[in-house]
């Protein structure tokens, strides 16, 4: 049921608390949600009563204009304190919360956020703040950039490219830029897995 993950997202919750509100495990909910196996009545009255919209509208027996759920000027998207090399990002759940997008920018890619740790980018950007990323895989020099390396958790660099490889460099002069050899790209991997587009800093 795709429509009961649009309706978390854009309720602002994540998989464990709708499985809490269930009395199911979040494995089983997710599975739910995926359409992997069915939802009992009571389960099914239960969501339906939580996100204020009918069962036949769950169901997909009936249009989103014939229910009262609330409407939205734009797409929700994750969260992530962090994002690890392997995982899907819609498929990690460290999910701190949900930031809204317009929906003119939901139609330029698909994005995720991530809240940012440790002061490398400072003083542009600090630990808390939140980056609004759209997923690609590659970009251009001066870029700010999500960077996977060595399949630990991804960072947030500028990028500045060369023929010889990739340098990432923090906006914090206390912190020495990183540069990988393009065998290094290859081998480790570094690999670039969004831009950020937008900052909104926390006060």
């Amino acid at each position: 049921m795709s429509t009961l993950k649009d309706l978390r997202i854009s309720s602002h919750q994540t998989q464990q608390q709708i499985a809490d509100l269930l009395g199911i495990t979040r494995a089983a909910y997710t599975n739910i949600e995926n359409g992997k196996r069915g939802c009992d009545a009571d389960n099914l009255v239960t969501l339906a009563r939580h996100y204020g919209v009918s069962t036949d509208y769950l169901l997909g027996c009936s249009d989103y204009s014939d229910t009262h759920a609330p409407t939205t000027k734009g797409k929700w998207i994750p969260v992530l304190g962090r994002v690890q090399a392997g995982i899907p990002i819609e498929a990690v759940e460290d999910v701190l919360d949900y930031e809204e997008i317009s929906n003119e920018m939901a139609k330029t890619g698909d994005f995720f956020a991530l809240q940012v740790r440790g002061a490398s980018m400072e003083p542009r950007i600090h630990e808390g703040d939140v980056l609004i990323v759209r997923k690609q895989d590659d970009a251009e020099t001066g870029d700010v950039c999500v960077v996977m390396v060595n399949g630990d958790d991804a960072t947030v660099k500028r990028i500045k490219k060369s023929p010889e490889g990739l340098f990432l460099i923090a906006n914090n002069p206390a912190f020495e830029p990183m540069f990988f050899s393009n065998r290094e790209i290859d081998e480790l991997p570094v690999q670039v897995i969004g831009k950020v587009v937008e900052l909104r800093a926390k006060f």
